[in-house]
């Protein structure tokens, strides 16, 4: 399997709190996160936050958490933080995943990676998104991306692993109650 980028850098602007931190059903969303991605034999399992309070933790889970120091500059600053971390790895490839998508499986991580040579997303709401699997020939172009757009443009012609459950991402309060109603 392919190393795990999990983005836990987000600023949760929309939510008002750390969303990495939000507990369901026992367990932090990062913790989770890094849980699914270890489940799915991702390796290394690594986890982009934005300081260090959670290290300590991470690192108990197995995770290399890896701090981006440039969150103002969007998601892409996230992605390439860590893929400095899977290319030190010499990762044959990589799934990029965030911590907020409480319906994600293992299964779905092993099926995004099942064909190694292939970029290919997740395909929920009508659209090509995240988690996704990225192989090491792809890891240039997502070094090249800048600002808050993420790799929207590589998945436009991704190989697509459907599953409309990952449309529920939690970005709001009213979101994590349902996410804790329906899980």
């Amino acid at each position: 399997m392919p190393a795990a980028i999990i983005l836990a850098a987000g600023l949760s602007t929309r939510l008002g709190r750390p969303k990495q931190t939000l507990v369901l059903h026992g367990e932090m969303l990062i913790e989770r996160a890094v849980r699914i991605a270890t489940e799915a034999a991702c390796s290394p399992v690594i986890a982009v936050i934005i300081d260090s309070l959670l290290v300590d933790r991470l690192l108990e889970l197995g995770a290399m958490p890896l701090i981006n120091r440039n969150t103002w500059q969007g998601i892409s600053s996230s992605i390439q933080t860590g893929l400095q971390g899977a290319i030190a790895a010499k990762a044959e490839g990589a799934v990029i995943l965030t911590c907020d998508q409480p319906t994600l499986t293992a299964d779905h991580l092993s099926a995004l990676a099942a064909q190694p040579a292939i970029i290919t997303g997740s395909g929920y709401a009508g659209k090509i998104g995240i988690p996704a699997y990225f192989p090491a020939n792809a890891f240039k172009a997502l070094l090249q991306l800048q600002g808050d757009t993420g790799a929207r443009d590589l998945l436009r012609e991704a190989r697509v692993v459907p599953n409309e459950s990952l449309a529920l991402d939690i970005d709001t309060e009213a979101d994590l109650l349902r996410a804790q109603t329906l899980l």
